[in-house]
């Protein structure tokens, strides 16, 4: 063979070694599932609640109210902010900004450059009443306004994407009805699905790589319980429900008459959970819904400890992951599960929460502080408070972890997409 032909043999050798390389890691890639994870997305100014319209406020009175509502909750003074600020045009009337306009460019701007399959959206996908709200406006151009409209450009961005929605405790706020509408109108949208009964399953992935999500309706699960709220104490500890209930400072949790489960509905819901999870044959299980189990912001513990009695022991046990809104932040928690499955030799189940999507809320410092002390299983990892944006979540197939990452957006509305912080958790499903 001539030289001048064995160098040509070699580098053909060469190429065709390098292209394979490429190839299988493009397959690698491939067979990695990577979403977008956000919720509370369904507020805008044009949709105001009722009391800002009976009893509006100028912006220093809008401010002055926040304020007071901090210190009423034994928050730290230092700690104080608030959204952006919108004043309706030719009146001095205002009420808070929302953003979910700009996150929907933020991740339609992130997504050009990274991997975004599909997306889970964490409920309340209306703000502030659901549909069905007689308030005289269209419905379905409430839901075009409130749920299409913010993510449009993604949907410009990533034609076929799909977006698998949850429902939270606005979106059943006026009736049953208003819950029918929105289901109704999703099967109408090519980008969106949600389930007509509002928990659902679905898979993801190739088999041996593959995903199942478990969607839940977790304010059906909570109507079904009787508890009350109990405001936390000045130290931001939480005090008894007997203590609560001599001071008269409990109250039992409003059920509107129309959330009230039928049938036994919530009750089929919690069954189907645990027999899907149980017998999921996909590598990764990870369930998602509206409401948290642990969160900072010092407002929803009451719902934590109700829905952790009811979903975490299965959670703990076959799950890869919970992720939720609720809280208008963005925060990563994890349980160790030591107390409902004593023993447990699994990782730390990751708890995140991904509910910046258009309204902002602050954490409770001490609040945070005296979970910390309280309860040994849980932790808190990070959090950002007074902020917009989502969660990017990939499960790597190849270093059999779960890895998210934080993002959010600048309040000017410019949709810019800006790296928070990244965390992986090692594969715990069996």
């Amino acid at each position: 063979m001539k030289k001048s032909q064995l160098t040509s043999l070699i580098s053909a050798t060469v190429l065709a070694a390098g292209c394979s390389s490429i190839a299988l890691q493009a397959k690698d890639q491939q067979q990695n599932i990577a979403f977008l994870a956000f919720g509370d997305g369904g507020y805008h100014v044009d949709y105001p609640k009722q009391k800002h319209i009976d009893k509006p406020k100028t912006k220093e009175e809008f401010i002055a109210a926040e304020k007071a509502d901090w210190l009423a909750e034994h928050r730290p003074i230092d700690e104080f902010g608030h959204a952006p600020i919108y004043v309706y045009p030719g009146t001095n009337i205002a009420t808070e900004q929302g953003g979910a306009l700009p996150v929907g460019k933020a991740m339609a701007e992130f997504c050009k450059t990274a991997e975004c399959l599909f997306g889970i959206q964490l409920g309340d996908n209306i703000y502030p009443d659901g549909a069905d709200a007689k308030d005289g406006k269209d419905d379905q151009q409430r839901m075009n306004d409130l749920i299409k409209a913010p993510l449009q450009p993604l949907f410009d961005q990533e034609p076929d994407l799909v977006v698998y929605s949850a429902l939270g405790n606005h979106d059943w706020k006026t009736s049953r009805k208003g819950v029918a509408l929105q289901t109704e109108w999703m099967k109408t949208q090519p980008n969106f699905y949600m389930a007509e009964r509002g928990y659902y399953s679905y898979k993801k992935g190739s088999p041996g790589n593959d995903v199942e999500f478990f969607v839940l309706d977790t304010n059906m699960l909570l109507s079904g319980q009787h508890y009350y709220e109990v405001p936390l104490l000045p130290d931001g500890s939480e005090q008894g429900l007997a203590s609560a209930l001599a001071s008269g400072a409990a109250s039992v949790e409003d059920i509107e008459k129309h959330e009230a489960p039928v049938n036994g509905e919530d009750h089929k819901q919690l069954a189907w959970l645990a027999e899907g999870l149980k017998n999921s044959t996909a590598k990764w299980r990870i369930v998602y819904g509206h409401h948290i189990l642990w969160s900072i912001g010092g407002t929803k513990y009451d719902e934590g400890h109700v829905l952790r009695r009811l979903i975490l022991p299965e959670l703990c046990q076959y799950a890869d992951a919970y992720i939720a809104g609720h809280e208008h932040d963005l925060e990563l928690l994890t349980d160790d599960c030591s107390r409902v499955l004593p023993g447990n030799s699994k990782p730390k189940l990751p708890l995140i929460i991904s509910g910046a999507a258009s309204k902002m809320r602050g954490t409770h410092t001490p609040f945070a502080e005296q979970q910390e002390k309280r309860y040994p299983e849980y932790d808190l990892v990070w959090s950002k408070s007074f902020t917009w944006g989502f969660a990017h979540i990939e499960l790597d197939n190849q270093a059999d972890e779960l890895k998210v990452q934080f993002y959010s957006t600048p309040i000017n509305g410019s949709g810019k997409p800006i790296k928070e912080q990244g965390f992986s958790f090692k594969h715990r499903s069996d």
